[in-house]
């Protein structure tokens, strides 16, 4: 898909016709500009020429049928991946990729071990959404939920993110609401305060998976360069800003960061937090390495350390294990 061109090849029609075209693409959702008949042959012959709007991708889907991923080809030849999860309460949500590759190397994580590419482009981020809007209007079902949870780190994106999120929530866009759209962070340097600026009610996920510096640092090599102590105090900046819930994932892997007394130190860092707008949300780990994810009893015993020392706390149902969809495990392989 191609919308760079859009705008210069409307230019000598009438204003309106760009808002005609826009809202072809994001509500009537059409694949084809052959579809868009309130615009002339000329130029719907014109755009599919210039301007395509088809989108090459391979689908993958999960046994259960709860989690679909697609592998899409990019113009440049390079492939990116995305995720359709269904949830039982008829919610639909769309993981999205924001760069291809990573370069921040997390050890438990499968793109961070393929190496940085390139950020995507705003219409590429734009793209993967559309992607899985127009596969569950067949359904008659609509994407509900975003969550920036895909391939890459997106704060090493933010322009693109923000201004993709922006398209995407506009009433002449996809008109999904802020708050049902969640952006997954390491915690790069200065995002979170970035984050904390936005006019937009975003929702924000911590990926922390350690409870110090040393074990963090172990998975997360961009902990050497942005401490815990640095992390909390952006964190209460954000908190103070917003006064939104902030959720913090923690990846439960066995033997590394699911003792008791990891727990209990864990409990001890989040009490820096102030105020405390968060909840903790543990995951079982997805295998993409040496890792392996914590048994069951193991991650029972953490929760209710945690919560003895009153920290809210969830687990997180695991989706899609067998197609690579889950946690970690997207790699843009074909």
């Amino acid at each position: 898909m191609n919308l760079e061109k859009l705008e210069n090849i409307l230019r000598a029609e009438p204003g309106f016709r760009l808002k005609q075209a826009r809202r072809a693409i994001y509500i009537g959702l059409i694949d084809d500009w052959r579809q868009a008949t309130n615009l002339s042959l000329v130029l719907r012959d014109n755009l599919n020429q210039d301007c395509p709007i088809g989108i090459e991708a391979e689908i993958f889907s999960s046994r259960d049928k709860n989690s679909v991923k697609a592998l899409i080809h990019l113009a440049d030849g390079l492939k990116i991946e995305t995720v359709l999860l269904r949830h039982a309460d008829g919610r639909n949500t769309v993981c999205v990729s924001s760069q291809v590759g990573c370069p921040l190397g997390c050890l438990f994580c499968a793109t961070g071990k393929m190496g940085f590419k390139r950020n995507l482009t705003v219409n590429e981020i734009v793209e993967q959404v559309l992607f899985w809007a127009r596969h569950l209007t067949k359904e008659k079902a609509r994407v509900t939920n975003l969550v920036f949870m895909g391939m890459g780190e997106p704060f090493l994106n933010y322009a693109n993110v923000m201004d993709a999120i922006k398209i995407l929530n506009d009433k002449d866009g996809l008109k999904l609401g802020a708050r049902h759209i969640s952006i997954s962070t390491i915690g790069v340097s200065g995002g979170l305060k970035k984050l904390a600026k936005e006019k937009m009610q975003l929702n924000l996920a911590l990926s922390l998976h350690a409870s110090n510096d040393e074990l963090r640092a172990k998975i997360i090599p961009y902990n050497r360069a942005n401490s815990l102590k640095n992390l909390i105090k952006d964190i209460n900046y954000y908190l103070e800003q917003t006064s939104r819930r902030l959720m913090i994932e923690y990846l439960m892997i066995d033997g590394f960061n699911d003792s008791p007394e990891q727990a209990r130190e864990l409990a001890v860092l989040l009490k820096n937090i102030d105020p405390p707008l968060f909840f903790v949300n543990l995951i079982a780990y997805n295998p993409v390495s040496e890792f392996k994810p914590s048994p069951t009893q193991k991650i029972f015993a953490f929760k209710k350390m945690l919560r003895d020392q009153k920290i809210d706390v969830t687990e997180r149902y695991s989706f899609g294990q067998d197609i690579k969809a889950a946690c970690g495990q997207l790699a843009g392989k074909s």
